[in-house]
């Protein structure tokens, strides 16, 4: 079947799960999931193959072994695509990305060196500034506090190289268009845009 949006169903589904986050909500609503939310996903993802490569989408339980929170049902739908990119859906609305999050340290190393590079780092920089007139946040989860060591504090790009990852993020609040073919476009539209950063990424930590 062709991608024809989220219907209203796939929000309430998601309210009221973070009403009520347990196993009996879930039980009684896993219907809703899988027609609502998952089937429109899985859709979207088939007509995203052919330009951005196959999808994996993550499954609905949490983690909890080391959470405090022990919710045990995650408050999105969220996929992964092969090619770079992220889309995810929730109560709060659509959200697309792409880039590199929490980097371990050898990429994070290798990231670091060609955010110095005068080669390379300064279209790291036009690339960031594109994205931000386009509309589209770039930012990272965590920063050091400092320059990390090797680097002069004073380097032109010195609040890049602080970052430990780097993701390109847009969020949409939940409008009518969500529940239309048409939702495809804003996401085709966020992934093409992020293409060079993923393009950068790719070719300085892999």
């Amino acid at each position: 079947m062709a991608f024809r949006g989220w219907p209203a169903e796939a929000i309430e589904f998601y309210e009221g799960l973070c009403a009520d986050n347990s196993k009996t909500y879930w039980t009684a609503n896993k219907g809703v999931y899988d027609e609502a939310v998952r089937a429109p996903m899985v859709e979207l993802l088939a007509e995203l193959e052919p330009e951005f490569g196959p999808a994996r989408i993550y499954r609905p339980n949490r983690d909890v072994r080391f959470s405090k929170d022990k919710s045990p049902y995650k408050t999105q739908i969220a996929a992964v695509l092969e090619r770079g990119g992220y889309i995810r859906l929730s109560a709060e609305g659509l959200g697309v990305g792409a880039g590199a999050y929490m980097m371990d340290s050898p990429a994070l190393k290798r990231f670091r060196a060609a955010v110095a590079d005068d080669a390379t780092g300064p279209r790291l920089v036009a690339i960031i500034a594109a994205l931000r007139k386009a509309g589209i946040g770039v930012s990272t989860h965590d920063s050091l506090k400092r320059v990390p060591t090797g680097y002069p504090p004073d380097h032109p790009r010195a609040d890049l190289l602080r970052y430990k990852d780097l993701v390109a993020w847009r969020d949409w609040a939940v409008e009518a268009w969500l529940g239309t073919a048409g939702a495809k476009k804003r996401v085709v539209d966020t992934l093409r845009a992020t293409a060079p950063l993923r393009d950068w990424l790719d070719a300085a930590i892999s």
